[in-house]
């Protein structure tokens, strides 16, 4: 069994609403490419974070519409394009897509990945390539957090070099809790991860069990609920971005104890100046470390 893809070229204007209309008239799914992908006149529409563009589409689109082998791929077009009130029916390519094991094309895409000195993150169907290490089996999923993002690796970097044994650790915006799992495996005495999203509170209670982490996982009504205000940590790490993180210098500061430390990332190297402002009149910050233009931002308290 396999599929066919129909590919319709068309104007900026036109892309979502003929992408929402090939749904409607029997396309399995949509995606849409720049028509001028590998050429001089390609153009990326990535943003900075908090400045994503508002519609996926280019100058020049091109609308992809999955669709079985059996379908009328001429009817499909027709009747999407009659009803966004297109004068015309598009033309049109087809191109085989044939069946394959997507599974194992997904995994083969994540191999282990090399932190710091001594951390290897191994998704479930590799083997670690040094039992001797500090092993995270965590696969990709819904949550942020595997250890390729230069954030994420900055503040695993971060916490093997300043190993947490016997603290208390706090991980706001905690994800998929890769970072809390760190810190466990790193010995941390108590180890609690925060979130907003529930997801991300069921991805990392699965992830820590699986990795035989004893660590407290909350939404942050929970989390104040259960930890008031007046409860510190030796180490708050908190992965987010800037501007929440701007938002939130009082609530993530007041949280350290004397002597501890405060790691934030999320940060880009730009915003790295802004950021230590926020929190200047709690703790003062700098940059521990920077990589691919992020930066993780860190700082003590008194004792």
């Amino acid at each position: 069994m396999g599929w066919i893809e129909v590919v319709i070229e068309v104007a900026r204007e036109h892309a979502e609403a003929l992408s929402d209309a090939l749904m409607d008239t029997g396309a399995l799914s949509v995606s849409v490419e720049d028509a001028d992908e590998g050429t001089a006149d390609e153009k990326p529409l990535f943003g900075e974070p908090g400045m994503e563009p508002e519609e996926a589409a280019w100058d020049r689109s091109r609308v992809v519409a999955l669709t079985d082998t059996d379908s009328d791929h001429a009817a499909i077009v027709a009747a999407a394009a009659q009803s966004i009130g297109l004068p015309s029916t598009p033309s049109y390519t087809t191109r085989s897509v044939e069946e394959q094991d997507w599974v194992r094309l997904t995994q083969s895409q994540f191999a282990p990945i090399h932190i710091g000195k001594n951390i290897w993150v191994v998704p479930s169907w590799h083997d670690a390539p040094d039992a001797n290490a500090l092993i995270l089996e965590l696969d990709p999923g819904l949550a942020f957090g595997t250890g390729s993002h230069p954030t994420t690796r900055l503040c695993m970097e971060w916490l093997e070099a300043h190993a947490p044994a016997n603290l208390t650790v706090l991980d706001y915006g905690c994800g998929s809790g890769i970072l809390a799992m760190v810190a466990s495996k790193l010995g941390a005495g108590k180890v609690i991860g925060v979130d907003i999203d529930p997801q991300a509170i069921e991805s990392a209670n699965f992830n820590a069990e699986r990795n035989h982490c004893n660590i407290e996982f909350a939404l942050p009504e929970k989390f104040g609920t259960d930890h008031p205000s007046s409860e510190k940590f030796n180490v708050v790490v908190a992965n987010i971005l800037s501007s929440p993180l701007k938002l939130m210098a009082p609530m993530l500061a007041g949280r350290v104890a004397a002597g501890g430390s405060l790691v934030l990332s999320g940060v880009l190297a730009r915003q790295a100046e802004e950021v230590a402002a926020a929190y200047a009149p709690f703790i003062q910050l700098s940059v521990w470390a920077e990589h691919e233009g992020w930066v993780a931002l860190s700082g003590q308290l008194p004792g």
